[in-house]
């Protein structure tokens, strides 16, 4: 049990878990546009979430030496460094507007980690910052990459998308936010911190409300079915949000939460839904 512990906690900890969710999220982009056969874009993300994640959580360990490396953490640092290679190479085998579209992308990550200014503090620690700036690069990089890499013009369906996605991990920062509000720093003043925990659940609901009502908009979505597993999506998440408190473990948004995405797209793969919208 204490070995599965240790496998579970470096899978969360390197950042696979979060890395597989981005690899779900981009592979559902392209079924609901008729993508396929294109896995470069869905890899690059993979092993780019991978390399991102863990530069923003380990940068200031490893870059300053702050303390002393443990075993788990060189492991960490040496999984990232063979993603940094895989990533570069799917990087290669994608399109020059994609290539384009992968630079802003990473510069968002980078202005999210590292103080571009002197004395000034990087955009994580930015007041009420932090969540426009994770849901917007998971925008970019699950819709519009995917997307720009196809050659898909711009619709009205794809902003649909972007907006319903940006709106879908918004409301999982939230439950994040309400499970760290005692232990993120009260400058950085996330949403729990400003408006308290009751309102954060009431404005988690209220944007899944609208996520559920945008799908009435899209033009080429003709079936009950794609309202019906959305439905699904977000009620269960909904269900994270009601029971989320600031003693809930670190697994409960950090392997569960993120789990809803691989399993939305598990329940796609073997079901074969067609004409589903996408988040």
């Amino acid at each position: 049990m204490l070995i599965f512990k240790k496998i579970l906690d470096f899978y969360i900890n390197s950042s696979l878990h979060v890395a597989l969710s981005a690899f779900a999220l981009v592979s559902m982009t392209q079924y609901f546009f008729g993508v396929e056969g294109d896995f470069s874009v869905t890899l690059f993300a993979f092993f780019g979430t991978v390399v991102g994640y863990n530069f923003v959580k380990y940068d200031a360990i490893t870059r300053l030496n702050k303390t002393e490396i443990k075993k788990e953490l060189k492991a960490i640092v040496f999984l990232s460094f063979i993603s940094l290679l895989a990533c570069f190479y799917f990087f290669l085998q994608l399109s020059w507007d994609s290539k384009l579209s992968a630079f802003i992308f990473f510069g968002l990550t980078l202005l999210y980690t590292l103080p571009f200014f002197p004395n000034k503090q990087n955009a994580r620690n930015w007041k009420g910052v932090k969540i426009y700036i994770v849901g917007i690069t998971w925008v970019g990089v699950t819709v519009i990459l995917p997307l720009v890499e196809a050659e898909i013009p711009f619709s009205t369906d794809v902003l649909l998308m972007a907006f319903q996605r940006f709106l879908l991990v918004f409301s999982i920062v939230l439950v994040f936010d309400i499970v760290d509000v005692k232990y993120d720093d009260i400058h950085l003043q996330t949403v729990p911190q400003k408006i308290g925990v009751k309102l954060t659940k009431k404005l988690g609901y209220l944007l899944l409300f609208l996520l559920l009502l945008l799908e009435f908009f899209y033009t080429n979505n003709q079936h009950f079915l794609p309202f019906f597993f959305k439905l699904l999506v977000c009620g269960t998440i909904a269900i994270f949000l009601f029971f989320a408190n600031e003693n809930r473990s670190r697994y409960y948004a950090s392997f569960w939460l993120e789990s809803v995405p691989i399993l939305w797209w598990l329940v796609l793969i073997l079901t074969g839904f067609k004409n589903l919208s996408g988040l």
